[in-house]
C-alpha cells in the first residue's frame, strides 16, 4: 500500500520515527551527518531540522552542542504519543499488543468500579448506544465500524469513571486500542462472544454494582487476550497470565 502524506515535513518525521522504532537508528548513537541524511531523504537541511525538533519533543532525539543529535533509548520516549503508537503498530505490533493488554488490566477494572458508582445518565446512554452499534456491526467482524463502536464503548466507560485523567488516557491510547480490538475481533466467533460480556458490564455500571463491573471488564480483557493469541497473522502472541483474584 502506498502511503500518502499531507506534507513533506510529515513524511520526514514519519520516516525517521519508524527508523528509530525499528532500531535502524540505534540508541545513544548520533544521527548521520546532516547533509548526508537530508540528501538520502530528499529534503532540505531546514526540513530535516524541523523533523528533528518534532522527534525531540517526543523524547526520541536529543540535540546538544558539539555532540550533535543523538537517538535516545526507548525509556525516554513518550509512549502515549499518537505518532509513536502508530510507528509501534507498524514496526512492533506484537509488543504493542502486549503492552496494551497489560495497561488495560491495570486501568480498566478500577475505571469500571468507579463508573458503577459515578456514572450519570449521559454516560450510561453513551455505553448503551455504543453497545447497540457493536451489535449492528457484528455481522462484519473486524470491520472499521465494529472497531469504532468497541472503542466508543470503552471510551464511555473511562469517561463514566468520573476521573478526568482516565478519560484523557483513553483518548490518548486510541491507536493502541484500535489495533488491539481489530486483531482480537478477527478470530472466528470472537465478536459474537464478546457482546454478552459487554452487555453485562454496561448493566453492572448502570445498576451501580462495582464488583460486578470490575469482574466483567476483566472477563472481557481475558477473552480479548485469548482471541489475540489465536488471531491469524500474529504468531507468537501469548495472553498475559491472569492475576490471582
Amino acid at each position: 500500500m502506498v502511503e500518502r502524506y499531507r506534507t513533506k515535513h510529515q513524511r520526514v518525521v514519519d520516516e525517521l520515527g519508524r527508523r528509530i522504532v525499528r532500531g535502524q537508528l540505534a540508541p545513544d548513537r548520533p544521527l548521520p551527518v546532516e547533509d548526508t541524511l537530508a540528501a538520502e531523504l530528499g529534503v532540505s537541511r531546514g526540513a530535516l531540522r524541523e523533523a528533528v525538533k518534532v522527534l525531540a519533543a517526543k523524547g526520541m532525539l536529543r540535540t546538544r552542542p558539539r555532540t550533535g543529535t543523538q537517538v535516545l533509548p526507548s525509556s525516554d520516549w513518550d509512549h502515549l504519543d499518537r505518532d509513536l503508537l502508530q510507528w509501534q503498530q507498524a514496526c512492533e505490533p506484537v509488543q504493542l499488543l502486549r503492552d496494551t493488554g497489560e495497561l488495560r488490566r491495570a486501568v480498566e477494572p478500577e475505571a469500571a468500579r468507579l463508573a458503577a458508582g459515578r456514572a450519570g445518565p449521559g454516560h450510561i446512554r453513551a455505553m448503551s448506544e455504543a453497545l447497540e452499534a457493536m451489535a449492528a456491526a457484528a455481522v462484519h467482524p473486524g470491520s472499521e465500524e465494529f472497531v469504532e463502536a468497541d472503542m466508543a464503548f470503552h471510551r464511555a466507560l473511562l469517561d463514566a469513571s468520573g476521573n478526568r485523567l482516565l478519560g484523557s488516557l483513553g483518548r490518548a491510547l486510541e491507536v493502541a486500542l484500535a489495533h488491539s480490538f481489530a486483531v482480537s475481533s478477527q478470530t472466528p466467533g470472537a465478536v459474537e462472544a464478546s457482546l454478552p460480556a459487554h452487555r453485562a458490564l454496561a448493566e453492572a455500571v448502570a445498576g451501580g454494582r462495582p464488583s460486578e463491573a470490575s469482574a466483567a471488564i476483566l472477563a472481557i480483557i481475558d477473552a480479548a487476550e485469548q482471541e489475540i493469541a489465536r488471531s491469524p497473522g500474529l504468531p507468537g502472541v501469548k495472553p498475559a497470565p491472569s492475576p490471582l483474584r
